[in-house]
């Protein structure tokens, strides 16, 4: 019942963030003067409309999106003698690139929002110090041994006392806030005497153990082996959240519209070739999903055994990276996405300077759309075969959240 309900209200998420999107678009051309006839929350055949001035507002059948229908977004639309003055294409051309870039402003205006009022009320998730989830009653000495019963080493943690449920507070006077950094600072003395210091049940202890000296692969190295210590435990990871005022919260904020932005990059740039294997064993869980596959996740978050502060954390996460996905997406220079008409304005502009420069006085003289046609029913095509192919691969092999 969870999962529906965290499908639920991402569907219902996305379709408010779509409606914002519109509404930038719609705001921001009445600002103007253009003239705007519709406004409509969803596709396909109306369930719902009313009109109020020139524009009709309502909502359609089927809910994956929205539209704002403004008199002149392009100069191959036929419109009534009587608008031409209010067609957004006679707009100074500043006034329509803010117009176009109005739906993605928007996204990332809801994307900075969402994550500085979780940073500002819940606060950022951060590692605990680790806990003991399982102590073993002996430990290998080498790479790919078996431990039998007896114990091929003794178990330093069983000899020095170490519990299940312990929280590791330090090493060798070392505090350690994450599992990496217990086992980085374990490993440092192999067949040292040295204290580890774990609270159990509130209480601070002071315990002496000696790391046993093992072979493990090298943490830095690769394949590579290296003479380290180990205790014999298991450490368990724990997190919580830490509250940030004001100005740590919009600094966090900041950080955080970096990391998404460097996560797409990096998607789009060194996984590319992922794209092949969604539909096997390989899929990569940090690679290319669709909207059915994040919807999927966003109810495995709510449904989660995670606290509710944690699974506000990771819905709100969620809905404000696919925001700042959309806007960086809808901003990329191709035809019918808003920045391929922002590449389109742009390129008329710069072509109308240099003819100026050359002693040109006539009027800006528009790019002819119908000789790009071709290639935006091109980018049509890929974008909806790509949809599809991830829509495919996120119903028959999904990407799940604890895989």
């Amino acid at each position: 019942m969870l999962v529906v309900l965290g499908f639920v209200g991402f569907v219902l998420a996305l379709l408010i963030s779509v409606t914002l999107h519109e509404g930038g678009h719609f705001l921001t051309a009445r600002r103007y003067g253009a003239k705007a006839t519709q406004f409509f929350v969803g596709f396909g055949p109306t369930l719902w409309s009313r009109q109020t001035g020139e524009t009709e507002w309502g909502v359609k059948a089927i809910p994956a999106g929205g539209f704002v229908r403004i008199v002149g977004m392009t100069r191959l639309e036929e419109i009534d003698p009587a608008d031409e003055h209010r067609a957004l294409y006679n707009r100074p051309a500043r006034q329509r690139a803010v117009v176009l870039a109005a739906g993605s402003i928007v996204h990332f205006i809801i994307a900075i929002v969402l994550v500085l009022l979780s940073a500002l009320a819940i606060g950022k998730a951060v590692e605990k110090p680790p806990g003991i989830a399982s102590v073993a009653p002996c430990i290998t000495a080498g790479v790919g041994q078996a431990c039998d019963a007896g114990g091929t080493l003794p178990s330093p943690a069983q000899d020095a006392g170490i519990q299940v449920g312990d929280t590791v507070l330090a090493v060798a006077g070392t505090p350690v806030n994450s599992v990496l950094e217990f086992v980085t600072e374990v490993r440092r003395y192999p067949g040292e005497t040295i204290a580890i210091t774990v609270d159990r049940g509130g209480v601070p202890q002071d315990l002496t153990i000696t790391p046993a000296a093992v072979l493990r692969p090298s943490l830095t190295e690769g394949a590579a082996t290296e003479r380290v210590g180990a205790v014999g435990v298991l450490p368990e990871f724990r997190r919580g959240t830490e509250r940030l005022g004001p100005v740590e919260a919009v600094g966090y904020s900041v950080t955080m519209m970096g990391d998404i932005l460097t996560g797409i990059v990096t998607t789009f740039t060194e996984k590319l070739g992922t794209i092949t294997e969604v539909y096997t064993d390989e899929r990569d869980r940090d690679g290319f999903i669709g909207i059915v596959g994040a919807g999927r996740i966003s109810g495995e978050v709510i449904a989660s055994d995670e606290t509710l502060a944690f699974k506000v954390l990771g819905f709100l996460g969620l809905i404000a990276g696919l925001n700042f996905f959309v806007g960086v997406f809808n901003l990329l220079p191709l035809l019918p996405l808003d920045g391929g008409h922002l590449a389109v304005l742009g390129y008329e502009q710069a072509r109308d300077r240099v003819r100026r420069l050359m002693g040109y006085r006539g009027p800006v003289r528009s790019v002819d759309l119908n000789k790009l046609m071709p290639l935006t029913y091109a980018v049509v095509v890929f974008f909806a075969g790509f949809t599809l192919w991830l829509l495919g691969a996120d119903i028959v092999n999904p990407i799940r959240l604890n895989s």
